[in-house]
């Protein structure tokens, strides 16, 4: 499974390694690749993360979901 997640309030270069760290500790994920340019991450996983838990772990580190995309 692979997710587009488009995320506001990153800013810097820690912001990107909050929302990676925070998705990473998701379960069955196994790669996240996180853009502050472009403003979104990447999620893949061999289990079926649901965009609920995803909101919630972003949300947990200080960010704001404002869409998710299955790819």
């Amino acid at each position: 499974m692979k997710k587009k997640i488009l995320i506001e309030g990153m800013s810097c270069g820690h912001c990107v390694k909050h929302v990676k760290d925070a998705l990473s500790e998701l379960n069955g994920v196994t790669n996240v690749d996180v853009n502050l340019d472009s403003k979104t991450a990447i999620l893949e996983s061999n289990l079926d993360v649901k965009d609920e838990e995803i909101k919630f772990a972003v949300d947990d580190a200080g960010y704001d979901v404002v869409g998710i995309e299955n790819l």
